[in-house]
């Protein structure tokens, strides 16, 4: 699920010291993982037959009647329900009981791009031990590829998020302006949207690291990668060029509305019309359902634009959940997130809680989940779209290890080319080297690629 994008200075300060903690942790050789039960506890079945107490962090909305699902199928397994905050405020929580080799939960919500850290610190169980990279098949490629970081299953994804446009069709129809199968589409729409209402902008984008790290992986490119704790930076690669040479023509002639997203003047502008698209993840639904409800019947739904045509797309927020190597009972740790991000059931009442987009294939492809046609979307059956998108996803991407850091600094550097509407492509070098800088400090081996 995706959550506020653009924290403020006391949350970026949070973010870095939070980064800092499970960085240090990691290459100090301080983690958890010798109070688990490890490999000698595979039994997964025997384990929910048996029973006992997990603890389990989230902040899902899902997460209530999700617990009482699974009591009532497991009633000899209690499941204690902890929401320690949204992902930066649980993250210092996770990363202060990693450091101290006590206090974690036995299963936790992590967003797929904090992954890495937790799973360098060695933090994490690896969920083959268990078989479940059998399950695979069972989860489309973009969260997938997430949960795998250096060669280990480190968790279970929960939600997905595919990317699409989402646009006013209503403000699109007004003006004549004619769905954007292309990017170079989108920049004409964007000219000729702004000509035609100084107040409209074609989307808002103040400076988004997850927006932009996405747009870039949509383009092909690989600006980050990992081998342990070697690390190459390329923030000036083929895929990152290829969009910059789009987005920087929107930037530098101000046809980007800088209302920073997550905003009540957010919410009014895509409520009124003044922002017309969305460029972002398929959980986007239901957070226009909720909070952009006078725009209900204008809102559609439509691929994300390409390069070339060629169908092709990335990831934009979700979650996935892991089991901690704290955990004194890993097995049964281990079944509770399987029937968590695998049952039918649980996914059931994920979805129907607007949580997200479910990442499990075989509700992705249901009947009943492609066939919704939403009011809300005047009755568009928008999931057919959405689906899509999730089986076009690049893969091959990767995360930073201190990704947390990375998005904490990223409105100090590439965020200035925005506010000055100059070029994307020195912030991104601006971004790098301080990137570089960090880790080189925090004893990586990082160097520009």
């Amino acid at each position: 699920m995706k959550h506020s994008t653009r924290s403020s200075a006391l949350r970026r300060l949070a973010s870095v010291a939070a980064a800092g903690a499970v960085v240090a942790a990691a290459l100090v050789g301080c983690s958890s993982s010798g109070n688990g039960s490890g490999a000698s506890s595979t039994d997964v079945a025997a384990a929910l037959k048996q029973g006992g107490t997990i603890t389990y962090w989230t902040w899902t909305p899902a997460a209530k009647a999700q617990v009482a699902a699974f009591e009532k199928a497991y009633p000899k397994v209690h499941v204690k329900l902890v929401n320690a905050g949204t992902n930066t405020t649980e993250y210092t929580k996770l990363q202060n009981a990693v450091k101290a080799g006590k206090g974690a939960p036995d299963v936790a919500q992590v967003e797929y791009y904090a992954l890495p850290q937790f799973a360098l610190s060695d933090s994490l169980v690896d969920l083959t031990q268990f078989g479940f990279d059998k399950l695979k098949k069972d989860f489309s490629v973009g969260p997938w590829n997430n949960v795998n970081v250096q060669g280990k299953l480190v968790g279970l994804p929960q939600d997905s998020g595919p990317m699409a446009m989402f646009y006013n069709k209503t403000v699109f129809d007004k003006y004549g302006i004619s769905v954007p199968t292309t990017w170079a589409e989108y920049v004409d729409a964007a000219k000729k949207l702004h000509a035609a209402d100084p107040n409209a902008y074609i989307t808002s984008d103040s400076g988004d690291p997850g927006f932009a790290t996405s747009m870039i992986w949509q383009a092909g490119g690989h600006p980050f990668q990992v081998n342990g704790t070697k690390v190459m930076i390329n923030l000036q690669d083929a895929g990152t060029k290829k969009f910059t040479t789009v987005w920087n023509e929107l930037v530098e002639n101000k046809l980007l509305s800088q209302t920073p997203g997550w905003t009540d003047d957010w919410y009014k502008g895509l409520g009124n019309g003044d922002i017309a698209t969305l460029i972002t993840g398929a959980w986007m639904p239901g957070v226009l359902e909720s909070s952009v409800p006078q725009a209900s019947g204008q809102w559609a739904v439509a691929p994300i634009p390409t390069y070339d045509g060629k169908a092709v797309n990335a990831e934009n927020g979700g979650s996935s959940e892991v089991v901690m190597k704290q955990s004194k009972n890993q097995a049964l740790a281990a079944g509770f997130l399987k029937w968590l991000n695998d049952s039918k059931q649980s996914v059931d009442i994920f979805v129907k809680s607007g949580g997200g987009f479910p990442s499990t294939v075989a509700d992705q492809d249901s009947d009943s989940f492609l066939n919704q046609a939403p009011a809300y979307f005047a009755g568009q059956k928008i999931n057919k779209v959405l689906v899509d998108g999730a089986k076009n996803v690049l893969p091959g991407w990767q995360y930073l290890p201190y990704e947390v850091y990375a998005n904490s600094i990223f409105a100090d550097t590439v965020g200035q080319s925005y506010s000055s509407a100059t070029s994307l492509d020195s912030g991104l070098e601006a971004w790098q080297k301080q990137l570089i800088s960090y880790g080189n400090q925090q004893g990586f081996t990082v160097k520009a690629g």
